[in-house]
């Protein structure tokens, strides 16, 4: 399993926006071979993180360089200030 967290900070009045486009999004990321799930993560503190799932890395990298990934972040990073901060993780025990 492929795992990415990303940092975000979404802008002042798009919360409800972000979070509609997060489950709208997660449709068409759906289509996408390796896709387990997407979800959005708040802290109790307000700070939000992204939580991306895939199969492999290669497949989450293959999805990556497609035109309809591009679409997506373009529309994603319209909502944030700033760029997501990304970190990536393999699950290496159960």
């Amino acid at each position: 399993m492929f795992i990415v967290t990303a940092e975000i900070q979404i802008k002042k009045g798009s919360e409800a926006e972000f979070k509609d486009w997060i489950g709208k999004s997660n449709a068409e990321l759906a289509k996408f071979d390796g896709f387990v799930r997407r979800r959005l993560l708040e802290s109790r503190t307000g700070k939000h993180v992204i939580l991306i799932e895939f199969e492999t890395k290669e497949q989450f990298e293959s999805m990556h360089k497609t035109q309809e990934h591009f679409q997506i972040q373009s529309k994603g990073h319209s909502y944030m200030d700033g760029p997501p901060k990304p970190t990536f993780y393999e699950v290496v025990s159960q």
